[in-house]
């Protein structure tokens, strides 16, 4: 009979053979120390409009209640780093991970050989996978799993790597070796905090209602006046945390082809942004995580922009 360090090896080796970039293991038990941070956080209103925060409180914080018996969260990355941009200096700029395929569906395909993996090695396992999608605190999930740790801006660092990549979770029924959380490497640097517009981030911790990625996401009212000229041209999310970390000089480009840029948007020129009918944006944008602003919300954002020049 395998030991729980033997399977956890060979998941992790089926993972790295299914092309993700890292693989570690937690126990499935009530996250503690998240739990007074995350009521904190949503106390002092920093989820600003994004009411669902603070629904299923209880499932976030516990795996258990998501899979019955759960022992396991295994905890993945998988890369979209890439060092495409776009052609237009003066373009409108779109989030790296966002010039693809929406990774919900890419990385939602990419898990389900090794759930059947799962099944096939270790018989009848109970479980669930998730990839932000459901009440999981996922960044918590991949500290304690040792993939990396969080970063003052709150995204995952991992030593050799950076933190262009996108996490997803399996909880699981199945007994395997945990692995041990990783040091902080943050140090003194501050780059992040100083280099965010809008002054969203504090050391280990981010306003999101302050947030670029939030204002031009998950906001669906009018983006507050205050905040105009501090957009930094972005329009729909943001990588300038990431951009100024220098732990990101590690990262390498993905080989996923479906986050392979599209070249018509990617060769959008200014004026064609801010002239995008709905029909060329249903058509540029197909199957892309842009969709979920909708032509309404890419349109408003970009309204605001101009009014901020």
């Amino acid at each position: 009979m395998l030991t729980a360090r033997e399977k956890a090896d060979l998941v992790k080796a089926k993972a790295h053979e299914l092309g993700f970039l890292a693989c570690g293991i937690a126990r499935a038990e009530f996250l503690s120390e998240e739990a007074p941070r995350l009521e904190r956080w949503l106390r002092d209103g920093q989820h600003g409009a994004m009411g669902y925060m603070a629904n299923h409180f209880d499932l976030r914080l516990d795996p258990r209640k998501l899979v019955d018996g759960a022992k396991t969260v295994i905890s993945l990355a998988y890369n979209y780093h890439t060092p495409e941009r776009q052609v237009d200096p003066e373009a409108p700029i779109l989030s790296t991970y966002a010039f693809g395929r929406d990774y919900h569906k890419v990385v939602k395909q990419r898990l389900k050989p090794l759930v059947a993996f799962i099944h096939e090695r270790f018989g009848d396992v109970a479980l669930r996978t998730f990839v932000d999608s459901a009440p999981v605190l996922e960044k918590a999930w991949a500290q304690r799993s040792g993939l990396g740790w969080l970063g003052k801006h709150t995204n995952i660092i991992r030593q050799g790597v950076g933190s262009f990549f996108f996490l997803c979770e399996v909880i699981l029924d199945l007994e395997l070796e945990p692995d041990a959380p990783v040091a902080d490497h943050c140090g003194t640097c501050r780059r992040c905090i100083d280099a965010c517009p809008t002054e969203a981030i504090t050391p280990y911790g981010v306003d999101g209602s302050r947030c670029i990625s939030y204002l031009t996401i998950e906001l669906k009212d009018a983006i507050p006046k205050g905040m105009a000229g501090k957009l930094d041209d972005r329009v729909f999310g943001c990588d300038i945390c990431q951009d100024v970390c220098p732990w990101n000089r590690f990262s390498t480009p993905h080989t996923e082809p479906q986050f392979k840029p599209n070249p018509t948007v990617m060769a959008l020129t200014k004026d064609e942004w801010h002239g995008m009918t709905e029909v060329v944006f249903d058509r540029l944008f197909e199957g892309s995580a842009v969709k979920r602003t909708k032509y309404g919300g890419l349109m408003r954002n970009l309204r605001f922009l101009r009014g901020s020049e």
